[in-house]
């Protein structure tokens, strides 16, 4: 199997965003998380471990790098979603809703149900693979890297 480094994964990413990635790499490491890195149909899957459980995980798309951010501890921190930028605030409503958590018979039982929260006072009940994977880019960034430090501050405790 290909030995793959996470410089290859920086390779094909635009500039402006590289040392962003490079910068969420040494953070989530340094908290202990492990990283693992695959190879996908549009690049690389670059993921985070954290106690067993995905942190997050980097991941290659038409209109640019995403990250999947998996918040376990939402609740514990769910306001915080509403300090977000309107343009992440508007592809997690418009994210698809969680079938488990509607109806548990309508999707496959081995499913990780997702995420039921409220944002700016609306309940909402979002699939884990689809809620919370804003797109890098210089407004948020910063809010990427907060939300991290909100949830790796929960897996601490």
């Amino acid at each position: 199997m290909e030995d793959i480094k996470f410089s290859d994964f920086l390779e094909t990413i635009d500039e402006k965003n590289k040392d962003f990635a490079s910068d969420i790499n040494t953070f989530l490491l340094q908290q202990g998380s492990k990283c693992t890195i695959k190879t996908a149909k549009r690049g690389y899957t670059v993921s985070y471990i954290l106690n067993k459980k995905t942190l997050a995980t980097f991941i290659c798309r038409k209109t640019g790098v995403k990250i999947r951010i998996y918040p376990h501890h939402l609740s514990q921190y769910e306001k915080f979603l509403n300090s977000l930028p309107e343009n992440i605030k508007k592809d997690i409503k418009k994210a698809s809703i969680c079938k488990r958590l509607v109806d548990p018979d309508a999707c496959n039982p081995k499913c990780v149900m997702g995420y039921d929260f409220y944002l700016d006072d609306e309940h909402y009940q979002k699939c884990r693979y689809m809620a919370f994977q804003p797109t890098l880019n210089q407004e948020n960034n910063l809010y990427i890297k907060s939300f991290l430090e909100k949830e790796i501050a929960c897996c601490k405790k």
